[in-house]
């Protein structure tokens, strides 16, 4: 099966560029966070929907994040980066 090493190899260049395309959702990821905590929070009650707009400008974030960069692309200067567990390197 030598197309299966050409398969994990693409597989775990997504998963390396993941991390990296996603830094740019920050804020979007921290508004959602904060809806969420405060809906949890003691007397808050989390609901369906609650953060739905909050979640929505995620998604987008995200999709956007996803399709805007080829693999490879690199990090821009000053971005947050975040690390892969060593298992996955």
């Amino acid at each position: 099966m030598s197309g299966n090493g050409a398969v994990w190899g693409r597989v775990r260049s997504r998963l390396r560029a993941f991390p990296e395309r996603l830094a740019a959702c920050g804020a979007e990821a921290a508004a959602y966070g904060r809806c969420v905590q405060a809906s949890t929070a003691p007397g808050g009650r989390l609901r369906k929907d609650l953060c739905a707009q909050e979640f929505e400008a995620l998604r987008r974030c995200f999709a956007a994040a996803r399709l805007a960069s080829p693999l490879g692309t690199p990090v821009p200067p000053g971005a947050p980066s975040c690390q892969l567990p060593s298992r996955w390197r």
